[in-house]
């Protein structure tokens, strides 16, 4: 079954170039193009699509709480969120990934890169790695706990095991380098991470991390 996508850009040009680079793809389709925040959130409800490509900065509604509201809580089955940006090192797109976008890309990346990351996201996965968000929330670490503030309740759901890959994960570790790190199996890893998204009710490993930042359990600079 092919992924249906929503492009989400004030530039129309944009969207057209978009447009025809993913519907060269035998498993990709555009059901919809919006030109704001607030059309997005429409086209959404109207539309289902699996995967929304989120340009951040528009007019009347930004990608930001674009983003936050199709993905937010006592949403039935959201789409995913890509956020397009022309700088990766940008507050906003910290911004995005708090308010649930499973990563970014650039919007100048190469066509390829655009179908894959679509692809990977498709499937329930980040298109992001850990350690670009790492860079991303240690660059703007002026607005995260400093880790010397008490650890939410939230976090006290969790074994001491789970805690530890909560912080390995942050770290960017890749579950073959984590179980690598406890000397556990991969599958093991795989099974923790799970137990840690469904505790936190977070989808993803960059929600992960942002949460590990957020809640000051990782603290930024720190290895």
């Amino acid at each position: 079954m092919a992924t249906r996508v929503l492009l989400v850009d004030d530039q129309p040009l944009l969207r057209t170039g978009f447009r025809m680079i993913l519907e060269a793809e035998p498993d990709l389709v555009v059901v919809g193009e919006a030109g704001d925040g607030q059309q997005a959130v429409e086209q959404v409800r109207a539309l289902q699509p699996d995967v929304v490509l989120m340009d951040i900065r528009m007019p009347r509604m930004d990608g930001v709480e674009a983003t936050r509201q199709i993905t937010g809580p006592g949403r039935d089955g959201p789409a995913k969120v890509l956020v397009l940006t022309t700088f990766d090192l940008d507050e906003y797109v910290v911004d995005a990934l708090r308010a649930g976008a499973s990563g970014f890309l650039l919007k100048d990346a190469p066509a390829q890169e655009l179908v894959q990351a679509l692809r990977v996201v498709a499937a329930g996965e980040a298109m992001l790695a850990p350690s670009v968000t790492r860079r991303l929330l240690d660059k703007y670490a002026g607005k995260l706990p400093s880790g010397e503030d008490p650890v939410p309740n939230a976090l006290h759901t969790l074994t001491e095991r789970e805690v530890e890959v909560l912080r390995l994960v942050a770290r960017g570790l890749s579950n073959a380098e984590i179980a690598a790190e406890l000397f556990v199996s991969e599958t093991t890893v795989k099974t923790h991470v799970g137990h840690v998204l469904n505790k936190l009710g977070l989808r993803d490993r960059v929600q992960a991390t942002v949460h590990a930042y957020e809640s000051g359990l990782v603290r930024p600079g720190a290895e």
